[in-house]
């Protein structure tokens, strides 16, 4: 067997021990679900008010929407939070101490937060069954859509959250994006419509995966009839597999190269910095 395929095979142990670890401890499963819950929570609420010019809830609406969102900052925010974690603790020093040890590391925290998104994402969707009438999930074709949106959605984000991962040196500097991304939510037609919006709203929503991941969940979860709110009373499948497909094949280009700089970096200096760092903020 060769070096590469004992590292690939090591990513794939730590990868599931992470990802069981995560998903069988209270603490850390009650944090990734607590902000979601809230969300479908104050969406049930709303459930009686309806999509305009429909006689559909809102709320079951903006539920397919809120997964969507859910899902983006587990696998990306996530993903992002924990490199810079492990680069703050030596974990990834000690890593690239071991022969094909980053091919390894990198393998493993993808697969771990690929599987715990998967995971959140069925947890909450129990929920979600039990408390919003009208959702479209009943036939193979819905289970069919929402698999091959989610797997194509996590290729297109997971890179990108590895990007971030890499560029940041503190979870500090991760507070931007996360204001960005809450930013381009309300403008995703997550909880409106987002063919309600100005044109120009529009087009900037339809250029990042954040509207078209939330769009993918809509059409697995509701009625085709719903498609009549969105753009061009369409779920545009074609579309969303495009612009999904395209930030996929950029982050897979680009976040090798940013992982290999970001390695080159490590050292034990800046690890021991990096700690007098978060020490003085702890302070």
């Amino acid at each position: 067997m060769t070096p590469g395929a004992v590292a690939l095979q090591a990513g794939l142990r730590r990868g599931w021990i992470e990802f069981r670890h995560t998903v069988t401890n209270p603490g850390q499963l009650v944090g990734w679900l607590f902000w979601p819950a809230i969300a479908l929570v104050v969406m049930y609420f709303m459930r009686d008010s309806t999509v305009p010019g429909t006689d559909f809830s809102l709320g079951t609406q903006a539920v397919a929407g809120i997964l969507g969102i859910n899902t983006l900052f587990t696998g990306l925010v996530g993903l992002a939070f924990t490199l810079i974690t492990d680069r703050e603790d030596g974990t990834l020093l000690r890593a690239k101490a071991t022969p094909n040890g980053m091919l390894g590391y990198v393998t493993g925290k993808v697969l771990a937060q690929a599987g715990i998104t998967v995971a959140v994402l069925i947890i909450l969707l129990v929920p979600v069954v039990l408390l919003f009438d009208g959702l479209s999930i009943g036939t193979v074709s819905s289970w069919v859509t929402l698999v091959w949106v989610l797997a194509l959605g996590m290729l297109a984000i997971l890179p990108v959250g590895a990007i971030l991962g890499s560029l940041f040196r503190s979870t500090q500097g991760l507070v931007p994006i996360m204001v960005l991304i809450m930013a381009l939510v309300g403008v995703s037609g997550v909880f409106y419509p987002l063919a309600a919006l100005p044109e120009w709203l529009q087009w900037l929503a339809q250029v990042f995966p954040v509207y078209w991941l939330g769009l993918g969940l809509r059409a697995a979860l509701l009625p085709d009839a719903m498609a009549v709110a969105e753009i061009g009373e369409s779920w545009r499948y074609l579309e969303m597999i495009g612009v999904l497909g395209i930030w996929g094949i950029v982050g897979f280009l680009v976040a090798p190269g940013v992982l290999r700089r970001m390695a080159r970096r490590e050292s034990g200096s800046a690890v021991a910095a990096r700690r007098e760092s978060v020490a003085r903020r702890a302070a």
